[in-house]
């Protein structure tokens, strides 16, 4: 009698649950706009403060992965929308983005930047100007009496050029950490998380980086999102929380992340 062939030992489940929808489904779920539906307004109200109190579940890694995944598939290398040429026009246009959108700095930043596109001209266009060419941005004073001295700073101290350094972005005037932030990784592709008021209302809303600061949710969404992804993490965030996931009225039946987004606000479609 031949002998038995001994059997390959099974393989152990990890007993971690994997997400229940494929990428391919997700997208077209979320192009078709029936991902999720939306739950009335006073439970959406309740949601969002449970959101803020950190009283949702957290995500597990595999659902990180997932939808990075699919933030990916959807848009592979996604681009920021604040119009620019170079490190210095980047620096610039996003120091005169605080507490103003996108948009209304682009419109301003051409006749900005064909003035004056490198630090020296922007000296010498000198203060007055620069205010009245960005007059149509809020806060405008004290932006363009930053963008002057930021720019002087630049050729005192580093020969005229961006550098590539937190503590010295930080240490130029009108620059914070999340200025800092947005310039490392749009200009030298550093893996960095700026977190603004979209980036924050995702981190909680959904539980992916809960944190009743800007720096905890951005610590967290560096602990969490896989290295492959860190690079445009940034702008997949910003976009969904620009155009999705919405302050007041989240389009959580658009949503590619709506299976995973742990905001009991809604209904996931099955």
């Amino acid at each position: 009698m031949a002998p038995k062939t001994p059997r390959k030992p099974s393989k152990k489940r990890s007993g971690k649950k994997a997400p229940g929808r494929s990428v391919r489904q997700s997208l077209d779920k979320a192009r078709k706009g029936k991902a999720a539906a939306l739950k009335p307004p006073k439970k959406r109200l309740a949601a969002d403060r449970k959101a803020i109190a950190g009283a949702i579940p957290q995500w597990t890694p595999q659902e990180v992965e997932e939808a990075f995944r699919r933030f990916q598939a959807a848009t592979a290398v996604p681009k920021g929308e604040l119009l620019h040429s170079d490190p210095y026009t980047l620096l610039v246009a996003v120091v005169l983005s605080a507490q103003a959108t996108d948009a209304g700095v682009n419109k301003a930043t051409p006749a900005l930047f064909a003035a004056a596109p490198t630090p020296a001209k922007m000296v010498a266009l000198g203060e007055d100007k620069v205010r009245d060419l960005i007059k149509t941005i809020g806060l405008f004073r004290t932006k363009a009496k930053n963008v002057v001295l930021l720019s002087q700073k630049l050729i005192d101290e580093h020969g005229g050029v961006v550098p590539r350094s937190r503590e010295a972005l930080e240490a130029l005037p009108g620059v914070g950490r999340k200025t800092a932030n947005v310039v490392l990784n749009m200009a030298f592709g550093e893996p960095t998380m700026a977190v603004d008021t979209h980036i924050f209302r995702i981190g909680n809303r959904t539980g992916l980086a809960p944190g009743k600061t800007p720096l905890e949710v951005e610590l967290k969404l560096l602990e969490v999102i896989p290295a492959k992804y860190m690079l445009h993490a940034h702008h997949w965030l910003i976009l969904h929380g620009r155009y999705v996931c919405l302050a007041r009225r989240p389009l959580c039946e658009k949503c590619l992340i709506a299976d995973l987004c742990k905001w009991p606000g809604k209904t996931v479609a099955a």
